[in-house]
């Protein structure tokens, strides 16, 4: 598995923090029939579970928020990418279908609560690192413009940052022309057993992207 590594200056400052990693070889292509029902099932649990004020303390978000507030990020501003996708199926909006990956990549991080980023592991040049983002920095968000990754945990390898609990930079995107990938787990909390949701991204891959060669880890 490539190598990751959290900066000792994120793990003072947000001692919790973990990341669950699980590299495999896929199929890239667009969601099954089945998947789509797997997704839409467990938002239509979510809305009958969750009323949308009770979002923010749930452990999951509420502890990713807190550490936000540590880093010195506003957490409401640059919301965990958990918390955002799950407010969308919360006001009705649904989960947008992208291909199997990414489909895979929402379902985990609804059933975790927690944010999940899957990048092309093409594009990533060992080693990475898990650290915070310096001022000034920034990168070109996937559908969306420049994203301050300043305070932000972020993903970063030998060329420029590429992933954060926030937003993940276009540059590790997962396209059809993706054979392995890289998906990570970024865990603050330790009421979460992120080895659960590692299985269940073993599981997903296997059965919906035909993945071979699966290796997982937890960073701590």
């Amino acid at each position: 598995m490539i190598d990751i590594v959290i900066c000792s200056e994120l793990k003072t400052i947000c001692p919790n923090i973990k990341l669950g990693c699980i590299q495999a070889n896929v199929k890239v292509d667009s969601s099954a029939d089945s998947l789509w029902e797997e997704i839409n099932n467990y938002c239509d649990v979510l809305k009958r579970q969750i009323h949308i004020e009770e979002l923010e303390a749930l452990p999951g978000i509420n502890d990713g928020r807190e550490a936000y507030k540590r880093l010195g990020k506003a957490p409401s501003r640059y919301r965990l990418s958990s918390e955002a996708l799950i407010r969308r199926v919360l006001q009705g909006k649904g989960v947008y279908r992208i291909n199997n990956i990414v489909d895979i990549n929402n379902l985990i991080s609804l059933k975790s609560m927690l944010p999940v980023g899957s990048y092309n592991v093409k594009n990533l040049h060992s080693p990475i690192s898990l650290r915070i983002g310096k001022e000034g920095e920034q990168y070109k968000g996937i559908g969306k413009d420049l994203v301050n990754i300043n305070s932000l945990p972020v993903l970063t390898d030998s060329i420029s940052s590429f992933g954060s609990p926030t937003s993940d930079s276009e540059r590790a995107m997962i396209t059809n022309n993706v054979s392995q990938i890289l998906m990570c787990i970024y865990s603050f909390s330790v009421k979460i057993n992120i080895e659960e949701y590692l299985q269940l991204a073993r599981g997903l891959l296997e059965k919906y992207a035909n993945g071979t060669q699966i290796k997982t880890k937890i960073i701590e």
